[in-house]
């Protein structure tokens, strides 16, 4: 199966230890996205959360910004702004200015809020954030199509006459999608107002089984609206740790994934639905944690890929620490050296002139060692006794 052109990048809640030194864990963040810009990969979604002590970035915009100045040619999104915390009207704007400060870099990733505690401590029920959210991304739809001023009143915000007084950067809008878990919330309102897709859900036992179901739902509510979904704003979210064999990247992340599942998801979580109780064991065998070698992940993904029928545009890695800083740096290293080129079609031409020149070397090289032996007797000198050999020899690999 071809993918030229999959990108690849980071889904960065992030994931630390509560305890762990909260400034110095920001810094490693920022750091792990200007390694990750150096590396060549594409994109960074960077979350918001507001409470249990582990996802400690409150704001994806100010991240964005300071990000952007340390980093190139990076994608910059959030993932996500959790919308029903927000009026959409300073969604909006906020992005417009970060579109524009980064001439281009910016993306926007939208959700009703992963955390339960956060939606607790603003009074907001959790049985309404799901609608929240569609009404407010419909609103920040409308007003960056700049079409007409929106006027719009639910029980929660309003907007009158309201428009936005810069225009995005981006030629036809910044990217906007729309993160997907369990529920078909994320794909109906992607469908309904044109988003791409954050399938986080891919990364969880049983959701690669439900990926191309989920699509063919979001296609079929797009229609509903006049709109067509395309696969390259489609993002799959797994979990991915690689090193130099598959024993050693076990090794690498049995502690630090173990940590994650009992002292986060567990016992400050209470375990979430969908959420196992031995998620690396389930997610090394259902595929949906990739763990080992260059090889073994790269299987991995195409197997992935395969779930989806017809393929997607990106695949972003959930940032964790499960292993110490110099392995994790070392994963997304070996990832970009020997997985990423067999996706993005980087090395077909690097290959295939090595194989030319191997399938013709006789052809190629061998009239080179008649030409070194004139060049020696023309200078009136002995021919080496190691070309002589090779001339007897018929040896034509080496000059």
């Amino acid at each position: 199966m071809a993918h030229d052109g999959l990108r690849f990048g980071v889904f960065l809640a992030p994931f630390h230890r509560a305890g762990d030194n909260p400034t110095l864990s920001l810094h490693r963040d920022l750091e792990l996205v200007q390694w990750l810009d150096h590396l060549g990969y594409d994109e960074a979604w960077i979350g918001e959360h507001h409470s249990a002590g582990w996802e400690t970035i409150a704001s994806p915009e100010i991240f964005i910004g300071v990000a952007a100045d340390r980093t190139k040619t990076i994608m910059l999104g959030s993932g996500v702004t959790s919308l029903p915390y927000h009026h959409p009207l300073m969604v909006a704007q906020r992005f417009v200015q970060l579109d524009h400060m980064t001439r281009g870099r910016t993306m926007l990733g939208v959700g009703p809020g992963a955390l339960v505690s956060d939606a607790y401590m603003m009074g907001i029920d959790a049985d309404s954030q799901r609608r929240r959210m569609d009404e407010s991304l419909g609103a920040i739809v409308a007003l960056l199509a700049g079409k007409d001023p929106v006027t719009m009143k639910t029980d929660w915000f309003e907007l009158r006459e309201a428009r936005l007084h810069l225009k995005p950067w981006t030629k036809g809008g910044f990217p906007i999608a729309v993160a997907s878990v369990t529920t078909p919330a994320g794909w109906l309102a992607a469908g309904k107002h044109g988003c791409g897709v954050l399938s986080i859900g891919a990364g969880v036992p049983g959701g690669p089984a439900k990926l191309a179901d989920s699509w063919a739902m979001a296609e079929a509510e797009a229609a509903k609206y006049g709109r067509v979904m395309n696969r390259d704003n489609w993002r799959l979210v797994i979990n991915m740790h690689c090193a130099e064999d598959d024993e050693q990247a076990l090794q690498d992340v049995r502690y630090g994934e173990r940590k994650e599942t009992v002292e986060y998801f567990s016992n400050t979580l209470g375990r979430p639905p969908m959420r196992s109780e031995d998620p690396l064991r389930e997610g090394l065998e259902s595929g949906t944690t990739l763990v080992g070698s260059p090889d073994t992940v790269a299987g991995g993904i195409e197997r992935m890929l395969a779930h989806t029928k017809g393929g997607a545009g990106a695949v972003l890695f959930r940032s964790h620490e499960w292993a110490n800083r110099e392995q994790t740096l070392r994963s997304y290293e070996l990832f970009a050296r020997w997985v990423m080129p067999r996706f993005q079609g980087s090395t077909e031409s690097t290959i295939g002139s090595r194989d030319w020149c191997s399938e013709n070397r006789a052809g190629i090289f061998g009239p080179a060692m008649g030409a070194l032996k004139k060049a020696f007797v023309d200078a009136g000198q002995d021919v080496p006794d190691m070309m002589r050999m090779r001339l007897h020899t018929g040896e034509t690999e080496t000059v």
